[in-house]
């Protein structure tokens, strides 16, 4: 049967009285959806998926595209009336209205950093001369989109500083183009590469550099294919794409992705493969100047057509190996084998190879330098003749330097609970950057001399608040099965001095090995400075205590992540910060499945939630693009036994008809590729058609972006407002008058 185009039934008829509690409730008409009669048989089980149909790409689909405009017509005509938003967009407008850095990376004599002057759509990218040169700009992505869609993604300089290759993202798709500049003169060279997704740009040399991409997609289909047959290939300056060798690729196990690294001296390529999103890897290296690998020498370099001898280091896809650098024929890598909370140890490449049949699939012999310990190494770096090493201890961030045979070199000390980013650098050069941010410091650069240990503030932010007016605390509760959870609190230090209870947005993620550290958001802060709760929970699932942490949050564990956020609401209600009606949730991404979750199994927990690019279908999940590597942590929908916890939580499968759903704000975008927005389609149709209360039930649908990177500053501020006046609205938040 063809669906029929259905027009808006009914006006929207909203009170204008300024509302901060949950009454009156407004009156909402939904736009009526087509429903398939369309049920599969499914382990014998029978599934209903009647908007199928929203699945399609409403780039081709014009009714797909009729339903997502009038859902936004409905969305906006409310959201419009709300009188927090004015407030939110204008205080996310100057929270976010200041100079901020990314940090700098040096090649050569040149320094390249990015740089936002405080609303542009888009950081731009700078180059100094000297670390003290007069900064030039090379790059302003803000003039290739009127939208300001168009991002400015990776930059990679080559070694000695006179060539960077970088990515560009168009309307937030994970699709890049890859482009070369001529630092110097700042003229865009003709080079061009397409079809790049997942992708590192690993320069070798100033010869070239390689990347990883997939087979370029049927007409229609960019935005909805599966990606597989993943490959490598080197490209040389000067020449087109059509030139580019082939490096590496698994033609026989068209699942497996590929990820190329060189080490710092040009001697060593090393080829990280995956299956899915769990990190887990084969290695292969191959030499590039002319060494011996186990008994074997390379070509050298020319400038002909390079031989790419593929050699062997570790097989089996059993574990985590994260290459740190190379010294010479020395690899240092970052590992979780036997070391759940992961240990740094190195691997002597000109040395026999052990047995090919080793049953560790580890085909040299490597030895430990830093055993594991018991925080979660985040980072190791090899900087000037010492390694930098970052853990988590509870989810923030500690930092050390030490030799390179492991002795203790100094503390790194760090001004508060918060998170550190960077010390990128190279072996003999002592200089490296680090970024430290928290829940109410917004991002600051310092240099740091590896041999010395000084830090020196190299861009302090200028604040329109004051970070001292917040308390940022860490808190521990208890799951449903006990477990010891920790979760951050942050609120204005009167509200906590005074142990008032406020309106509270928890947030959480628990999937994927993902560690959920504190960060600055103009947003959150927005939310905080009007008088809010901004809580943060470290849900199994991730990675904040290693692999046992992960483990118990993933596949037959997943419904643990499930019970951790409800019990962190269950906390916060419990323990006077927030009132028992002014609870709000919100994620993204697995973070969107999250919040489906949690609202399905305790609606009546939540005042309100905002599940942002959610997947929301996880019996179908694995068919869309990136889709297919989540099987990792989620499982096989097509295996019985994953089909049966999968369909116990899919968010779409588990709407209970007939029962007073919290206020929910489902947002998406039509570009995002990651998660493609037909689960958020499903999912909102299947609560509107389940008459679940009088709370509105929306969807916000951003045009030219996808599933966050790249959105502009203009996208973000509304995008921002909207969120908050709506989960305001309904927690009973009133903003300062």
């Amino acid at each position: 049967m063809r669906r029929v185009s259905r027009t808006l039934l009914g006006a929207v008829l909203l009170s204008t009285a300024t509302l901060v509690s949950a009454d009156p409730m407004p009156t909402l008409t939904y736009p009526d959806t087509y429903q398939q009669d369309l049920v599969e048989v499914q382990f014998g089980e029978r599934v209903a998926d009647p908007y199928r149909w929203l699945e399609n790409d409403v780039r081709t689909d014009p009714e797909v595209a009729d339903w997502v405009k009038r859902q936004n017509g409905l969305t906006q005509a409310y959201l419009t009336t709300l009188p927090q938003r004015d407030w939110f967009a204008q205080r996310i407008r100057a929270l976010t209205d200041y100079e901020r850095f990314g940090l700098p990376q040096k090649a050569g004599k040149a320094y390249f950093y990015t740089r936002n002057s405080g609303l542009q759509n888009q950081s731009q990218l700078f180059v100094r001369s000297g670390l003290n040169g007069a900064p030039r700009l090379l790059i302003d992505p803000n003039t290739w989109a009127k939208d300001g869609a168009t991002a400015l993604d990776a930059w990679v300089p080559s070694h000695d500083g006179k060539l960077l290759a970088y990515s560009v993202q168009d309307g937030g798709s994970d699709w890049r183009t890859i482009k070369l500049i001529d630092v110097k003169t700042g003229k865009v060279m003709a080079d061009e590469i397409k079809w790049a997704k997942f992708t590192g740009i690993a320069w070798v040399g100033s010869e070239g550099f390689l990347y990883s991409r997939f087979p370029q997609p049927q007409p229609g289909q960019e935005f909805q294919s599966l990606n597989t047959n993943q490959a490598i290939y080197f490209h040389r300056v000067g020449t087109p794409q059509a030139a580019d060798e082939l490096v590496y690729a698994t033609p026989d196990r068209p699942e497996l992705g590929h990820f190329a690294t060189v080490t710092a001296d040009d001697r060593w390529m090393v080829i990280s493969t995956s299956r899915g999103t769990d990190a887990k890897y084969e290695l292969h290296a191959i030499p590039l100047a002319g060494q011996r690998l186990g008994g074997v020498t390379a070509a050298k370099a020319g400038r002909g057509k390079r031989s790419w001898q593929v050699h062997p280091l570790v097989s089996g896809l059993d574990h985590e190996w994260r290459l740190i650098e190379g010294m010479g024929d020395t690899l240092y890598f970052a590992t979780n084998k036997d070391a759940p909370k992961l240990k740094v140890v190195k691997v002597d490449l000109t040395a026999a190879p052990v047995a090919a049949a080793s049953p560790t699939g580890v085909r040299f012999g490597f030895s430990d330098v830093i055993p594991e310990r018991a925080e979660t190494l985040d980072r190791a770096q090899i900087v000037g003749n010492r390694l930098i090493l970052s853990y988590l201890r509870d989810a923030a961030s500690t930092a050390e330097v030490v030799s390179l045979d492991g002795k203790p070199v100094r503390q790194i000390v760090l001004s508060a609970i918060g998170k550190a980013t960077g010390f990128t650098g190279r072996p003999g050069d002592p200089e490296t950057f680090y970024a430290f941010s928290s829940f109410n410091q917004p991002s600051a650069i310092y240099r740091f001399d590896s041999n010395t240990g000084v830090s020196t503030p190299f861009a302090l932010p200028k604040l329109t608040f004051s970070p001292d007016d917040y308390a940022v605390e860490q808190r521990f509760y208890a799951s449903k099965d006990g477990t010891r959870v920790p979760m951050f609190v942050v609120r204005k230090k009167g509200l906590a001095s005074a142990g008032r209870a406020a309106p509270t947005l928890l947030y959480g993620y628990g999937g994927f090995d993902v560690s959920l550290t504190p960060a600055f958001s103009a947003v959150r802060m927005a939310w905080l400075e009007a008088g809010g709760v901004f809580a943060m929970a470290n849900l199994r699932g991730g990675g904040e205590y290693g692999k046992a942490w992960h483990d118990g949050g993933r596949l037959a564990n997943k419904q643990n992540v499930f019970d951790d956020f409800i019990a962190a609401g269950e906390y916060l209600i419990a323990q006077g910060i927030t009132p028992k009606d002014g609870l709000t949730v919100q994620g993204g991404s697995n973070g969107g499945l999250l919040v489906g979750a949690v609202v399905n199994q305790r609606p009546d927990l939540f005042a309100a939630g905002n599940a942002a690019v959610g997947v929301m279908d996880m019996l179908r999940f694995d068919r869309f693009t990136a889709g297919r590597y989540w099987v990792d942590d989620y499982g096989y929908p097509g295996k019985e036994a994953d089909f049966r916890v999968l369909r116990a939580y899919s968010p779409y499968h588990n709407i209970k008809p007939a029962v007073n759903y919290p206020a929910m704000l489902v947002t998406t975008a039509d570009t995002d590729d990651r998660v493609v927005p037909g689960h958020s389609f499903k999912y909102i149709a299947a609560l509107q058609a389940a008459q679940a209360g009088p709370k509105p039930h929306l969807i916000r649908i951003e045009t030219r972006a996808g599933h966050g990177s790249g959105k502009p500053t203009d996208k973000v501020v509304e995008e921002g407002a909207d969120i908050l006046a709506f989960l305001a609205q309904w927690s009973g938040l009133a903003v300062p008058e």
